[in-house]
């Protein structure tokens, strides 16, 4: 596998504002369009959308098009968590609308945007969206999920094909609990996001929000510290963390200019030594969970964060 593949563009940043360190807004279409063009050249032919993610699948359908790469793209998507997930003609209604916004007709896969919705997969979701796969319309099914015993549930659900989930150099948790052992074991697919935690390790501490000083500047101290010992970019130590760690998961990464795509595909292609991540594991042996799961974050950043 080349390692290109596995990198997969995220794209709520083409269809939201979204990030505590993103600075330019929601891209246009025309700076859209380039950084799908970017991805691609770049090998990347995987993206990650929903339909909460604002105009997201109705911009990467009209790039795809316009780019000629409709029918080589995998997109992967999530439903409307507002939706009623027990209703059969809500969920269909839904899927068929994304696809044609996408220009396709089939999502490489389809995915559960609330964890909380896999409790109802043997109460009826599971006929549902296995139908959809059977009538050709999705190729696999997942869920994305913020817990380690949410993916472990994932996991061990048949039917769930893959599942999505945050990790980054601050938070082992999923690790700690044996996702990684366990979807290894099962033959599922994993997808590692927040690879930057919304662009707060992207962040020098002096940018910080006030409101983010107290628990976040320690943690941007440590990092600054890393960086500086081993001459490295905050972007190469955490995309470089993830794919040297997690050589069996997709990374997923989101842009909202055409440089930060050039930037993390480069990135991409040099690996992390060993001793750094020793050190980063020493740096970051326990981090505290009001840093690691954005919900926690102070309620006057949510709109920002999320």
């Amino acid at each position: 596998m080349q390692n290109a593949i596995r990198l997969v563009l995220g794209t709520v940043q083409l269809g939201m504002p979204y990030g505590i360190a993103n600075e330019t807004g929601q891209p246009d279409l025309s700076t859209s369009q380039a950084i799908i063009r970017e991805a691609w050249k770049h090998g990347i032919r995987e993206f990650d959308t929903a339909q909460g993610y604002g105009r997201s699948i109705e911009i990467l359908g009209y790039c795809l098009s316009q780019l000629e790469r409709s029918k080589d793209a995998l997109v992967t998507s999530k439903f409307d968590p507002s939706l009623n997930h027990l209703s059969r003609k809500e969920l269909s209604n839904a899927l068929d609308e994304s696809l044609a916004l996408l220009h396709i007709s089939k999502l490489a896969g389809i995915m559960l945007h609330r964890e909380e919705h896999l409790d109802l997969w043997e109460k009826g979701l599971k006929e549902i969206i296995l139908g959809f796969v059977k009538e050709g319309r999705v190729d696999r099914v997942g869920v994305s999920v913020y817990s380690p015993k949410k993916a472990l549930q994932a996991l061990e659900t048949a039917g769930i094909d893959m599942v999505q989930f945050p990790t980054n150099i601050l938070d082992r948790r999923f690790v700690d609990a044996g996702v990684f052992d366990l979807a290894r074991k099962k033959g599922k697919e994993l997808y590692i996001r927040s690879v930057f935690l919304q662009g707060l390790l992207l962040m020098d501490r002096e940018q910080l929000p006030v409101e983010m000083n107290n628990i976040a500047r320690p943690v941007l101290e440590k990092l600054e510290f890393v960086i500086k010992e081993f001459n490295l970019t905050r972007q190469e130590l955490a995309l470089g963390y993830v794919k040297t760690q997690f050589p069996e998961a997709k990374i997923i990464f989101g842009a909202e200019t055409v440089g930060q795509v050039k930037e993390n595909a480069g990135f991409w292609n040099s690996n992390l030594p060993q001793t750094v991540i020793e050190r980063l594991h020493q740096a970051f042996e326990s981090v505290d969970r009001t840093i690691l799961d954005p919900v926690l974050w102070p309620k006057l950043l949510d709109k920002k964060a999320h």
